[in-house]
């Protein structure tokens, strides 16, 4: 066990993003006596919550020279989660008073963004961000010491260039993003449109179009049945269905589920695993994000193989940098804001002094033994953040390091129920349900908070 940093020292810490991840560690950061400052390139909180019409040049977001637009928020997207579990743990996303608030347990994405402004306002967060300031490079400052971080940031409107110096950097830049693709036989030569959910904002442009959406995911879910209102056709292919597998949805007329495409053709047809030929006109990639830190600049030691970053202690500290460099936010099919939480409580305590890490030797052969088993149980590199199900003992590790209490049961119950009525009811789950004695425990809790 390496020894705990002085308990006494309080340390000039850099957090990059003022999203949710930002958010909370800002706060869990000067809650310990740090004196943070907190990096955006947008002109207010909230990061990927943050909705705009505008769209990217490049519908498939792959030209490097494009202007790239934050945020990948739909105008219907409204979270899959329910308010009680999606709320950090102590500030509940119950509805508040204001103007034009969504009040719904399924609310907009205007309702997630009103709440994490509530949430900066409620702990003074804002006069720490530094708004439509882009962080050009982070690297070690070998120079002036052992874990000292030279950031060169650009401040938009006064088009001033900073060069400065801090004791840690924080990354919570999010990976909502820089976009994955599927890979199409054929598509070269394929005449039709394609896209990516990153540039997808309202259904009107794909009315009375063949569409096809590719992935399984909660944006091809709810994307495929708002096309579906307007659209001829839509399909949603995916690569974890059987190859014979060919569905017809429930409440349409025109949307089916598909294996994955097998090829594409110069007259504009699209080839299924399952046989079925179809033309068409929009082919979407709802095929998810890299995870992407170009200002990042660690000599190799840090890298994105295949879509995992590493080596990461626990999802969170590099090693060779630990504790003064970090990520809030690596892990996927998560419940967000409470493993940023707590996440950004055990970054803060780690360098406040009083949550001691393992040595350097000790964290790598953790991280090698999880890699193994990753590879012994087949499951791809590209997995290697995805949690799912093992979220909960992980939030409960971070937990006892903080020494916070654990998941709360309701929040556990509550996530696996919406869950089976997702995958039961994807077009009434949000509306309809029937965990209200979860509701009633959730809500005994937040009064603690109130």
């Amino acid at each position: 066990m390496a020894p705990a940093l002085s308990p006494t020292r309080s340390h000039h810490v850099a957090v990059i993003g003022a999203g949710p991840a930002g958010l909370v560690a800002a706060r869990e950061l000067r809650r310990e006596g740090h004196s943070v400052v907190v990096f955006e390139k947008q002109k207010q909180v909230g990061g990927t919550w943050i909705y705009t019409d505008e769209v990217e040049s490049d519908p498939l977001s792959v030209d490097p020279t494009r202007s790239v637009v934050h945020s990948s928020v739909y105008r219907s997207l409204r979270i899959n989660g329910t308010r009680e579990c999606t709320g950090y743990r102590d500030f509940p996303f119950v509805v508040r008073s204001g103007v034009s608030r969504d009040p719904r347990r399924f609310p907009s994405h205007g309702e997630v963004l009103a709440y994490l402004k509530d949430f900066a306002k409620e702990f003074g967060i804002e006069e720490m961000v530094r708004f439509e300031t882009e962080v050009v490079k982070v690297s070690p400052a070998a120079e002036e010491g052992i874990g000292k971080w030279r950031i060169e940031s650009t401040e938009k409107e006064k088009k001033v260039r900073r060069d400065e110096i801090y004791d840690a950097v924080v990354v919570c830049n999010g990976h909502y993003v820089e976009p994955r693709h599927a890979e199409i036989p054929g598509i070269s030569s394929w005449p039709g449109k394609e896209m990516h959910s990153h540039n997808y904002r309202i259904p009107e442009p794909f009315r009375d179009k063949v569409v096809v959406l590719i992935g399984n995911s909660s944006s091809a879910e709810d994307i495929s049945r708002d096309i579906a209102r307007v659209a001829k056709e839509v399909h949603v292919a995916c690569r974890s269905n059987p190859a014979d597998t060919f569905i017809k949805q429930t409440g349409y007329n025109n949307l089916w589920t598909h294996s994955m495409i097998e090829s594409v053709h110069e007259d504009g047809s699209v080839v299924y695993q399952n046989g079925k030929t179809i033309s068409v006109d929009i082919i979407m990639h709802c095929t998810g994000y890299k995870y992407h830190f170009p200002f990042l600049d660690t000599n190799g030691i840090v890298t994105v193989d295949d879509n995992r970053v590493g080596p990461l202690y626990k999802d969170v500290f590099p090693p060779a940098f630990a504790p003064w460099l970090s990520f809030i936010g690596i892990p996927w099919q998560v419940l967000p804001f409470p493993m940023f939480e707590l996440q950004s409580k055990w970054i803060a305590g780690v360098l406040s002094g009083w949550i001691p890490l393992p040595s350097k030797e000790d964290m790598i052969m953790e991280i090698k033994t999880f890699y193994s088993t990753l590879e012994v149980q087949g499951i791809p590199k590209r997995y290697t953040h995805r949690m799912g199900n093992t979220q909960f003992e992980y939030d409960n590790w971070l937990a006892s390091q903080c020494g916070c209490s654990e998941t709360e049961e309701w929040r556990k119950e509550m996530c696996l129920a919406n869950g089976v009525r997702k995958e039961a009811n994807p077009e009434t789950c949000r509306d309809e349900w029937d965990d209200h004695h979860l509701i009633s425990q959730a809500y005994q809790d937040f009064s603690l908070y109130s």
